[in-house]
């Protein structure tokens, strides 16, 4: 993220004021929502699946549990690979 870019405006700024309790657990929703997909946006699984292997002594059998923890953790279906 930049630092200069603006994370509220004014207009927004004005709006929370107002909210009500389920109104802003609703704002904070969209908001932790919006971050979420970013950060999986940027989440490599095969980068991370190739520099695990890299590791000595992590055999093809041990890096299919531990991407299967990976992907359980981050609440991601295993998808076949092709």
């Amino acid at each position: 993220m930049e630092t200069t870019e603006k994370l509220l405006d004014r207009a927004t700024y004005r709006k929370i004021k107002n909210y009500t309790k389920d109104e802003m657990a609703d704002f904070c929703s969209r908001i932790y929502m919006t971050g979420r997909k970013a950060a999986f946006d940027e989440l490599n699984l095969e980068q991370m699946r190739s520099e695990i292997s890299a590791i000595k002594g992590i055999g093809e059998v041990r890096l299919g549990e531990i991407m299967t923890i990976i992907e359980q953790a981050l609440g991601i279906s295993n998808k076949e690979e092709s």
